[in-house]
């Protein structure tokens, strides 16, 4: 059996998306599921917790934004709680125990391309959310990002539109 140094890795981003769901569990049934512990990669899967808003940060102390960052950094560290905890039952569903999940906090741009290098991994998987070129060009796409900037390859997983 090969030790968990020699395996590469893959990191897998995770957020509260339906799509990204879809990617972990395809990628559960195509890497990992059919091989148990024998399957080809380390997994490590990444959620990206958005930073409490700036504005309200910069409120200034006995400023309304006192009172709202607490509560704002709580429901996100809920959000991530409740994403990585999913992602954590979909792989003991599959029987896949072997997993390190991480939540950082940061825009997924730059999370997702740091955990490629901290890692070193080979493979960075993403569910993509089927934007079209207006809303992609407006909100700028996290998979485009990364497939320019992270240092391995980048796998883009689609849900179909209709399940055969």
């Amino acid at each position: 059996m090969e030790s968990c140094s020699e395996k590469r890795v893959m990191v897998l981003a995770i957020d509260e998306h339906e799509h990204s769901n879809y990617a972990l569990e395809w990628t559960l049934d195509h890497f990992f599921t059919p091989f148990g512990s024998n399957a080809p990669f380390n997994l490590v899967i990444v959620n990206a917790k958005p930073s409490p808003p700036v504005a309200v940060s910069m409120a200034g102390p006995g400023a309304i934004g006192s009172e709202i960052f607490p509560a704002v950094e709580m429901q996100l560290k809920q959000i991530a709680d409740q994403i990585t905890e999913k992602a954590k039952q979909v792989c003991a569903s599959k029987l896949v125990r072997d997993v390190l999940v991480e939540v950082v906090e940061g825009d997924a741009r730059n999370v997702l391309c740091d955990a490629v290098e901290r890692h070193h991994a080979s493979v960075l998987v993403l569910g993509s959310h089927g934007y079209g070129v207006i809303k992609r060009a407006v909100l700028g796409s996290v998979s485009d990002h990364c497939a320019h900037h992270a240092h391995c390859s980048v796998m883009i997983v689609k849900k179909p539109k209709f399940k055969h």
